[in-house]
């Protein structure tokens, strides 16, 4: 079944350059993406965490991962500063850690449950995949900045990935037309 249909094709496209900022935050909430709590800790020994669902593969070989943070983000100097983070993917259940880190707060672990990684980041506990990586190299990328992760060590197990599409949180479900 092809997924174009007479409804989602009826409008002209539009010129990105003219078009209202609210409205290509829409357009791109239209791909569902998982979502993450990027973790540090500072040189001073304080944690620092960020919901992102800007997260993305890019390497087998070298394992290499990615994500980006706005420039205008209080915690982007711990970022840039930092050796190494920690990419919690949220399970299905996790909307409320979501949130938390999603938020200003002075401490945003406070009652959030985590373990200190070997390189001493913060590793969120019941989380349904951690990579720890090596902060290797950032690119400019409009108002955000891309940072690229080289993968040191990560673990997962089983669970439902929390998901975020149309600027709302959903849960993910086998498709009816696949068999296992």
């Amino acid at each position: 079944m092809n997924a174009l249909t007479a409804e989602s094709i009826e409008h002209d496209l539009v010129n990105a350059q003219d078009c209202d900022p609210r409205e290509l935050r829409n357009l791109l909430g239209q791909f569902a993406t998982g979502v993450t709590v990027i973790t540090t800790r500072t040189t001073d020994g304080r944690n620092v965490g960020m919901t992102a669902n800007s997260f993305s593969s890019v390497s087998l070989d070298p394992p290499l991962v990615l994500w980006s943070i706005a420039r205008n983000a209080p915690s982007l100097p711990d970022y840039l500063s930092c050796e190494h983070f920690a990419i919690n993917v949220l399970g299905a259940d996790q909307h409320d850690i979501s949130g938390r880190f999603a938020r200003p707060a002075p401490d945003k672990f406070s009652g959030v449950a985590f373990q200190a990684g070997e390189s001493g980041v913060p590793l969120l506990d019941g989380v349904i995949a951690t990579l720890v990586c090596r902060n290797v190299t950032q690119y400019e990328g409009g108002d955000h900045l891309i940072f690229l992760g080289q993968i040191e060590h990560y673990r997962h197990g089983a669970g439902e990935p929390l998901v975020f599409h149309g600027g709302q949180y959903r849960v993910a479900a086998q498709h009816p037309g696949v068999n296992r």
